[in-house]
């Protein structure tokens, strides 16, 4: 009974705050996302239809994507992270409202640096002088969820302060209950839609902000970058002061730089533009390559050119991770487009299970060609990785691809480095610097020497098992010795070779095998032309 009415006052909350949702959309000339959806769902299309009333004067002129970007920005912190993971969803919105949403700023008035202060004290149960020696009330940044104030410790270190709005929790917990409650209702009510994965798209937003409510989360995602990129000099992440960081509190090391998309000033400063755009380019391969763990959120007010010509970077509440199944993906399919080996991309995606079997692989090549072969016949500059996966995704209806929403933080910050690149040099295609590292990294982990080493690695792991299956003979022998079967010095002496003879049957084979995949490495590595 009790969960009756709590389901049932659920949907009551959302449903009015959807009206107001709808309302705040009407005003901006926005509804079309929802009007797409179908009247189906829960009738709620033809409300909001009747909103159109609403609609505010002026903006005629707007697209439909600059009109969604600011009825977001006015619904507030939900929606603007919202908008930010539907502005790689080319396949849902179309390319122009997709750009437009990308341009999204995640910024709000700030609160008064009081609060701030009084927060930190809150935190850490001392007084602020205790922490810092200075500390500047008026912050430097405002976003959605939290704001930054420079600092000094009392130890006399420059540091960033950044601090959790007051109530962001819940009103993102309102937000994400709502969303999720529609993700689930499209799924119900539009089974075409299902292959989207709305539920699980809401998911990944829930877990991102999950993550960015607790800071000592952020701490650890910076740390872990830093571990990554240790003695890499050309690319920086600042140290955390975790003595100063909590749940709600971050203190990391203060960055001085030039923001990466002010060339002007980076050349005035001295800076090499092709060196940056080689730094830019090698530092997203590790990340997403080498390491599988990257920054997400790569948009030039994140990313500082340092004195020493290093790439800084900063925030680090928005990160993603591939296993390296999806990385062996990624490569393939990359290369297979830059190759123009459109067969193998076709391969790949059936290879992951990201199309079904049942779907035709003739008719699948056909298509990446289609994609391809527009985009590839251009002059490499002019070349765009993000504008070919948002082609490829606007075909995945047709062969029932599933989203895969471990790609989405990626696809969004690929489409940030590749901006990122033509403002520093139109002239140059960032993704034509990482090709070599893409192609080394996959002669390393795909190629012969990389199986031989599997192979290798395989063997190494079945002689490993041998002791611990004589071990268990042993023991055999023991309970049978200890359950009151008596054995003589005959029978004894005949288990003992046996034992022998065990050993040698089951070692011998992996000798020999271990020797020729020796040689075959050898032919491999020192054979070829």
């Amino acid at each position: 009974m009790f969960g009756a009415v709590s389901g049932l006052y659920r949907g009551g909350r959302n449903l009015a705050r959807l009206v107001r949702i709808g309302v705040t959309l009407a005003r901006y000339d926005a509804l079309f996302p929802v009007l797409a959806i179908g009247d189906r769902l829960a009738g709620a299309a033809p409300l909001l239809r009747m909103t159109r009333l609403l609609r505010r004067r002026g903006g005629a002129g707007a697209r439909p994507g600059e009109r969604l970007a600011a009825a977001f920005n006015e619904l507030g912190p939900s929606f603007i992270k919202l908008g930010q993971i539907l502005s790689t969803r080319a396949d849902l919105l179309g390319e122009e409202i997709a750009e437009d949403l990308a341009r999204l700023q995640d910024r709000l008035p700030p609160f008064p640096g009081g609060e701030a202060r009084a927060l930190i004290e809150a935190e850490f149960g001392r007084p602020l002088g205790e922490l810092f020696a200075a500390f500047d009330e008026v912050p430097v940044a405002a976003a959605s969820i939290a704001q930054v104030h420079f600092a000094v410790t009392s130890e006399g270190s420059e540091v960033a302060v950044k601090v959790l709005r007051p109530g962001i929790a819940r009103a993102f917990a309102r937000d994400l209950d709502l969303l999720l409650w529609l993700a689930r209702l499209v799924e119900r009510t539009r089974p075409a839609l299902r292959r989207l994965k709305p539920v699980e798209v809401v998911q990944t937003l829930a877990d991102s902000v999950q993550l960015e409510m607790d800071l000592r989360f952020e701490a650890a995602a910076a740390s872990e970058l830093a571990e990554n990129f240790a003695g890499d000099a050309t690319f920086r992440v600042p140290r955390v002061d975790w003595q100063r960081t909590g749940r709600t509190v971050l203190t990391i090391e203060r960055v001085i730089g030039l923001r990466v998309d002010d060339r002007e000033a980076l050349v005035g400063a001295g800076h090499s533009i092709p060196d940056l755009l080689h730094h830019a380019a090698g530092a997203f391969f590790n990340q997403v390559f080498r390491d599988g763990f990257f920054h997400a959120d790569l948009h030039p007010g994140n990313l500082f050119v340092d004195a020493d010509g290093a790439l800084a970077v900063v925030d680090f509440g928005i990160m993603g991770r591939l296993d390296r199944q999806t990385r062996y993906y990624l490569a393939d399919m990359l290369i297979g487009f830059l190759s123009g080996d459109y067969r193998r991309v076709a391969e790949v995606h059936f290879d992951a299970g990201y199309v079904p079997p049942r779907r035709s692989i003739d008719a699948f090549t056909q298509a990446c060609r289609s994609i391809g072969e527009p985009i590839l016949g251009r002059p490499l500059h002019e070349i765009s990785i993000a504008r070919l996966l948002a082609q490829l995704f606007q075909v995945t209806e047709q062969f029932e691809m599933e989203t895969q929403p471990q790609l989405l933080l990626l696809q969004k910050t690929m489409v940030l480095v590749e901006g990122v690149g033509r403002r520093l040099d139109p002239t140059v295609n960032i993704w034509s610097l990482s090709r070599p590292l893409i192609e080394e990294w996959m002669r390393d982990n795909r190629g012969p020497e990389a199986r031989v080493r599997q192979q290798v690695d395989n063997l190494l792991e079945a002689i490993d098992e041998v002791p611990r299956l004589l071990r268990g003979l042993d023991r055999i022998v023991g309970d049978w010795s200890r359950g009151g079967v008596a054995l003589h010095a005959e029978s004894l002496a005949a288990l003992g070779a046996h034992r022998a003879r065990l050993q040698l049957i089951l070692a011998a084979p992996l000798w020999v095998a271990a020797a020729a995949l020796v040689a075959i490495a050898l032919a491999v590595i020192f054979g070829r032309p």
